[in-house]
């Protein structure tokens, strides 16, 4: 008998969502994402001390100094962590633009070309790398103009139907809506342990999907941020789930065939009405929604403080 993620992978592309790319090669992932959160905890392990060491290294004779040469190490580490993973997966790795910019579609286009050409400079082509940007509208937009260029992005921090919306009509590659943190929001706003179909962020993600595959939109779907393993198989039949080891490592013990519960074919005969945004209806629409304005914003700020204390990580070293 099969294991539950070996029979979702029947149905689901399986990534793995964690910056421990030693972990990663027992559950055989096809992607991987990370976040700052993800290579921060990653960095204060000794296992990965070398890393960060070889970062430092790397710029210990550089005319760079102050921000400027704390931020270069930060890049280049982010680089080797994805190099150390793309050794171990076969498909694409997602690396994460720094979350302060998250309103700066100039300067967000202008550090995706620097992680790509970083990339392409150790040999990867571009399509093995997703450059991960929040879901604000400048993000959207910068996204836009990456994918024209051929650079593919992941689009996190997403919360809304606006903002699926929005990253669909810029030809986005994927997006990546967060259903534990939705799960969060709805559990503490109403005080009720949601399970199964019922829960407000399988919800979430099953609406997008639906959406899309009754529109013929390409942009995949990765359902992300999950808190148990009733919230993956709900989602089985997503184009993508990039899931923690720990939740991956439940779904391999646990015996049993997974069922089939989101169907592009019956996506595409449900009753959905098209829906156009410029920017002010997506502002709009986006800001109708108390908890997508929140974990956004709340998310934003978590990521970035996450950066800083890489900073001081990185500071402290040199």
């Amino acid at each position: 008998m099969s294991n539950q993620l070996e029979s979702l992978k029947g149905y689901t592309t399986i990534v793995a969502d964690t910056g421990d790319f030693q972990s990663i090669a027992e559950y055989t992932p096809q992607d991987a994402t990370t976040n700052p959160s993800l290579i921060l905890k990653a960095s204060q392990q000794a296992e990965y001390s070398a890393l960060v060491d070889k970062a430092v290294a790397e710029f210990a004779d550089s005319d760079l100094s102050g921000d400027a040469k704390t931020e270069a190490i930060i890049d280049r580490l982010l680089i080797l962590f994805g190099l150390e993973i793309l050794k171990v997966v076969p498909g694409r790795v997602s690396t994460e633009v720094d979350a302060r910019l998250s309103f700066d579609a100039a300067s967000t286009v202008a550090k995706a070309h620097q992680l790509i050409a970083a990339y392409e400079a150790e040999g990867i082509s571009r399509e093995r790398v997703l450059i991960k940007i929040a879901s604000t509208w400048e993000g959207i937009k910068a996204a836009e103009e990456l994918e024209k260029e051929g650079i593919r992005c992941n689009l996190t921090l997403l919360f809304s139907m606006a903002q699926a919306v929005a990253c669909a009509e810029a030809n986005v590659q994927l997006i990546s809506p967060f259903v534990g943190r939705i799960y969060d929001w709805y559990k503490a706003k109403n005080g009720v342990e949601y399970t199964g179909a019922e829960d407000p962020g399988v919800q979430s993600v099953s609406q997008i999907f639906n959406y899309y595959k009754k529109f013929g939109y390409k942009t995949e779907v990765m359902g992300a941020s999950f808190r148990n393993v009733s919230q993956i198989i709900e989602l089985s039949g997503c184009d993508l789930l990039t899931i923690s080891p720990a939740l991956l490592q439940q779904l391999k013990d646990a015996s049993g065939e997974v069922e089939l519960k989101l169907d592009p074919a019956k996506a595409a005969e449900a009753d959905i009405e098209k829906i156009s945004l410029d920017e002010k209806a997506f502002r709009f629409m986006f800001n109708e929604d108390a908890m997508a304005t929140e974990k956004t914003a709340e998310g934003i700020r978590a990521f970035s403080a996450d950066i800083v204390k890489l900073e001081k990580l990185i500071t402290d070293r040199i």
